[in-house]
């Protein structure tokens, strides 16, 4: 099925040459984009009514990608799938070649624990942080597609990475935020630092 699915997008992307550039920069550089959105994200959380929790949220998204990814090593070396050029014959594909495993996807569980990490933040803002977690979802779906449409990596290996970084998001998030918030709020009553966490705070001593 698997398999299947990968042929069927590999030959789309043979007969789509047009969009080889635009795919192949979201494919590899795509996941840059959620660092813009983790920023823009702290940045609008500052100004939110409950800004500690809001801004506590937007270093989890930052942090909690990080610990995603980490996590995620342990799972590619135990399950030890080829790539996809590496065992289908005939194949499309435009990025470099990999030596490393193909399950689960870095860039697709980068995407998710990021997009994830955004919704958590607009757990606790307004439109602002809900558009920009709306703008992370839609990207993480499209990276998670432009992998798949390079011939980086089987349907099942971006599916199962959407998925595993969102989960350790969330999972990360409602086992630590009590400490972060009150990490936050502690940073929070230190003047110089305060415009970390509320916008329009004064600094200086």
């Amino acid at each position: 099925m698997d398999s299947t699915l990968y042929k069927h997008v590999n030959n789309f992307a043979v007969h789509t040459a047009w969009a080889h550039g635009a795919m192949k920069v979201l494919a590899v550089d795509g996941v840059g984009l959620f660092g813009l959105l983790v920023l823009a994200g702290w940045w609008v959380a500052r100004s939110q009514p409950d800004a500690p929790r809001a801004v506590a949220a937007a270093v989890w998204a930052a942090v909690g990608t990080l610990v995603a990814v980490g996590l995620n090593q342990l799972i590619v070396r135990a399950v030890a799938r080829p790539r996809p050029y590496a065992t289908l014959h005939g194949v499309e594909v435009l990025v470099a070649r990999s030596a490393d495993y193909s399950f689960p996807s870095d860039h697709a569980v980068t995407a998710g624990a990021a997009a994830a990490g955004l919704w958590i933040i607009a757990h606790y803002g307004g439109r602002t942080p809900r558009a920009l977690a709306v703008a992370g979802t839609v990207l993480a779906l499209v990276v998670a597609f432009a992998r798949v449409y390079v011939g980086a990596h089987y349907p099942g290996d971006v599916t199962a990475g959407l998925l595993i970084g969102a989960a350790i998001a969330v999972v990360g998030w409602l086992a630590l935020r009590r400490v972060l918030v009150a990490l936050v709020g502690r940073i929070a009553e230190r003047r110089p630092l305060r415009q970390l966490v509320h916008a329009g705070a004064p600094g200086g001593r």
